[in-house]
């Protein structure tokens, strides 16, 4: 059979990747897709800027209607990242017929439905696995390797840049902003670092993670609580690591009765767990379903080749989609759109969880007591606390106190009322704990 043109739309770090496996592993790749995959045409935003890769004879134009438009392209490949134009041009590929293939997360986060919802009128296609996690086969693993179960919880590290900075801050003991500037001299993080590490880049992966676990349209951001980690010093991951446990940026998806429950923040995970041993620049995601139980996938969260894999593996399911009747397909969500199911986001007033706390309070009889005071009036139990310091000849202690399971507003409450007291000193910093179960 001919070989599938393909178009891509950007050619940067992912682009050169996908470039480079097509070409090294262009047999192997034909063997599964039952065609020849080759890339005809590439679009960017400025011919003169070097590439990393030898492209030969490679149509390199700034014209996207050459690809978007072109009877000579079968597959359109959108890596260039951001909302425009990039929306506009997977709809106009959509409404031009073309199967698309996309690792823009930001875009389907917010856009998604639209998306979708195009793509099922023009009896179109969207695949998008390397929107999430990188080269992770997460996407089809819940969509279809899981298919069989009820997803009861995701919880993942499920950004690259976060998981770096905490690695780094807990191996070489420095502050946060000492290894946020090596992630961004090793190219881990941006100039502009704050998708990652203010929780926005996690909070998109994992709009789109819950949506195809749970079933739901793409959620609303207002709906989710997001927290990132540039408020984590090398003294929480030290205290943390005393009493047991690892400081790790999570992103939280759970079935709550009929409603779910999302949220992404800096989390304490006992030492004793699988994610808890994930270091550097790698994601996981541990899922908890009724028949299978508990899952772990494990591997890079990005990377030009890592992301490059998704990318082909999805030209690869697109390829073998065109000898086959298009309603046989994998659905976009992992459900059929019309069995798609409105579910609200639990308040995370009301979520649970334990917490992690460390404070300054002056060095006297009596703070504890109306430390555990404030606790006992809004049902908050303590598991154990750590006084720091050598005690008589200090003005000033730190208190790490770490709390059972208790309700997130009775937790914001106590927290108010602790910043009050005359005898503490400063914020009061606050993780949350995760069991994981």
């Amino acid at each position: 059979m001919s070989p599938v043109r393909i178009g891509l739309l950007g050619f940067g770090t992912v682009g050169q990747g996908t470039w480079t496996v097509l070409n090294r592993n262009a047999k192997e790749i034909s063997r599964r897709a039952g065609r020849a995959l080759e890339i005809r045409r590439v679009v960017v935003r400025d011919l003169s800027k070097s590439r990393n890769v030898a492209v030969g004879d490679l149509q390199i134009t700034e014209d996207p209607k050459t690809v978007i438009d072109a009877s000579d392209i079968d597959i359109v490949v959108e890596l260039m990242g951001g909302l425009q134009p990039a929306f506009e041009y997977i709809q106009c590929a959509l409404s031009n017929g073309k199967p698309v293939v996309t690792a823009n997360k930001e875009l389907l986060a917010i856009h998604g439905n639209s998306l979708f919802d195009v793509a099922h009128k023009t009896k179109g296609t969207i695949a998008f696995e390397a929107a999430v996690c990188g080269g992770i086969p997460i996407i089809k693993a819940i969509r279809e390797g899981l298919a069989g179960n009820q997803i009861n919880s995701l919880v993942g590290i499920i950004n690259g840049t976060c998981n770096y900075i905490l690695t780094g801050m807990r191996d070489n003991q420095c502050s946060f902003q000492d290894m946020l500037k090596e992630a961004q001299d090793m190219g881990y993080a941006e100039a502009d670092p704050s998708f990652d590490v203010e929780g926005i880049d996690a909070l998109h992966k994992l709009t789109i993670l819950s949506s195809i676990a749970f079933g739901t349209p793409l959620q609303e951001f207002d709906s989710i609580h997001c927290e990132g980690i540039d408020t984590i010093t090398y003294e929480d991951i030290t205290y943390a690591d005393e009493l047991g446990f690892s400081v790790k940026h999570l992103a939280v998806a759970r079935r709550s009765d009929r409603n779910i429950e999302l949220r992404v923040h800096p989390t304490l995970v006992s030492k004793h767990r699988l994610l808890a041993q994930v270091d550097g620049v790698m994601n996981a995601i541990t899922i908890s379903c009724d028949a299978l139980g508990q899952s772990l996938y494990y591997g890079a969260g990005a990377g030009s080749e890592p992301t490059a894999s998704a990318v082909v593996a999805d030209l690869v399911d697109v390829t073998r989609s065109f000898s086959c009747h298009p309603d046989s397909r994998v659905p976009y969500l992992g459900f059929q759109p019309d069995a798609l199911a409105n579910a609200s986001v639990v308040s995370f007033h009301k979520t649970v969880s334990a917490n992690y706390l460390r404070l300054s309070a002056v060095n006297r009889a009596g703070v504890l007591a109306d430390v555990a005071k404030i606790f006992g009036d809004h049902e908050i139990s303590i598991e154990s606390i750590l006084q720091k310091g050598s005690g008589l000849h200090e003005a000033i202690l730190p208190i790490v106190i770490v709390t059972q399971e208790t309700v997130e507003a009775n937790m914001q409450t106590a927290l108010e009322e602790l910043k009050a007291l005359p005898t503490v000193i400063g914020e009061v910093i606050r993780i949350r704990i995760e069991s994981l179960t």
